[in-house]
């Protein structure tokens, strides 16, 4: 069997400026300041991008004021679906390549992201890419800080849930940043990067991506990168 861990923003989808409102939104109601800046964000987990932009402010934060802000950006998300919906979209060539995967015989795909599992489910059901994706064996932002870590936290959930192995080889990491690269490499993954995102192909090859590609308009690279030919 092959194992897809998806990156979701830049990679899949772009939100266009609504999930930074609506970190902000949530960041003030938990903080009691407007965010007047936001910390890094690429290849970043929430929790991460939290602390972070705390700093910035001059606020200490601790796993409880995440905690009550994941549950306002969960709430937001789905309040605001409407709004990301018109103004976001997916990314050319998302939907295609989802299904293309997903027609390969053993492959199962989910999702390794910096974003609460409840905005990663959002954000993909909006623009219909959730068909596909196995979200309960993916590794999200209230799992853990590190990327990596929710690497490991999605091939642990995806062994459990297939009663299974997986060994290092038969996984696949897709995603748009260094970050992404970085991730699977601390793991021994074969990584694919797609300069979708801020990110440049120099850039992401750089890092060590294994194969990057422009976009997922034509998902023969994935295909390849899954079986060989």
């Amino acid at each position: 069997m092959k194992l897809v861990l998806w990156d979701i923003d830049h990679t899949l989808i772009a939100t266009r400026g609504v999930g930074r409102e609506i970190f902000g939104d949530c960041f003030e109601q938990v903080t009691g300041h407007p965010m007047r800046e936001q910390a890094a964000v690429d290849g970043m987990t929430e929790p991460v991008i939290f602390r972070e932009t705390a700093k910035l402010h001059g606020i200490t934060s601790d796993r409880p004021m995440f905690e009550a802000f994941a549950r306002l950006s969960a709430e937001q998300h789905q309040l605001r679906a409407g709004e990301l919906r018109e103004r976001g979209h997916a990314l050319p060539g998302a939907a295609r390549v989802l299904a293309a995967v997903a027609a390969l015989d053993g492959a199962e795909q989910t999702v390794v992201t910096g974003n609460i599992r409840a905005a990663a489910e959002t954000k993909l059901q909006v623009f219909g890419l959730d068909t596909h994706i196995r979200f309960p064996i993916g590794g999200y932002g209230e799992d853990d800080a590190e990327r990596a870590e929710l690497v490991r936290t999605a091939i642990r959930r995806a062994s459990h849930s297939l009663n299974t192995p997986i060994a290092p080889e038969d996984v696949l990491l897709i995603g748009d940043t260094p970050a992404d690269v970085a991730a699977a490499k601390d793991n021994h993954l074969p990584v694919l990067a797609v300069a979708t995102g801020r990110s440049t192909s120099t850039a992401l090859r750089k890092a060590g991506a294994d194969l990057v590609v422009r976009d997922l308009e034509d998902p023969s690279p994935v295909i390849w990168a899954l079986t060989g030919h």
